[in-house]
């Protein structure tokens, strides 16, 4: 009789086994399933967020070439002097004084007249639109160099005017800004 019971007793036991192995492995997976979904959810917030970057970049970029569109309508050491001033008539600036702040770096001149609105059409959806605006740095004299061959100048009475354009670019959501800045020079009389 001992015979036929210990086959009973050994079946019963592998049979909790394999309950307790099956509980692991779905266990197991549970925990795998939801790294991925949570993987997954990371991975979607970064695409969004470079893409809202994308965005604020391009509106910055199109600021900037409005600003330099402007630039190019200056003709005359006159048109400089009459739109750029200390306080920053229209986004236009006269350079900051040593010692103060960039007129860029102040977030109260980015509103109302301390700077001007991009007009170019991004196609895309932004929270706010691209705003820019323009420091006089300096006028520079031409000055003959006695060692080159031939004049790059025409006339030698031409002087350069160097602005500095600083762009702010917000993109889908308010969360993405990028502030884009280059020089500028044009020839003037």
């Amino acid at each position: 009789m001992k015979k036929t019971l210990t086959p009973l007793l050994s079946v019963r036991r592998e049979r909790g086994v394999a309950l307790f192995v099956s509980l692991v492995l779905l266990l197991v997976l549970t925990i795998i399933g939801v790294s991925s979904v949570q993987t997954t959810s990371l991975e979607t917030r970064m695409a969004r967020n470079e893409h809202d970057s994308l965005l604020a970049f391009q509106a910055a970029e199109s600021a900037l070439r409005d600003a330099e569109g402007w630039l190019q309508n200056i003709n005359s050491a006159d048109d400089i002097n009459v739109n750029f001033s200390p306080g920053g008539n229209n986004g236009l600036w006269e350079l900051a004084p040593s010692g103060q702040p960039d007129h860029w770096a102040l977030q109260a001149n980015w509103g109302g007249g301390g700077s001007v609105v991009a007009n170019t059409a991004l196609g895309v959806p932004v929270a706010q639109p691209p705003r820019y605006m323009i420091e006089h740095l300096a006028n520079i004299k031409f000055v003959e160099n006695p060692y080159q061959i031939q004049s790059d100048y025409p006339d030698p009475n031409d002087r350069i005017a160097m602005f500095r354009i600083t762009a702010l670019g917000v993109g889908g959501s308010g969360n993405a800004q990028v502030m884009l800045q280059s020089t500028f020079g044009r020839l003037i009389d």
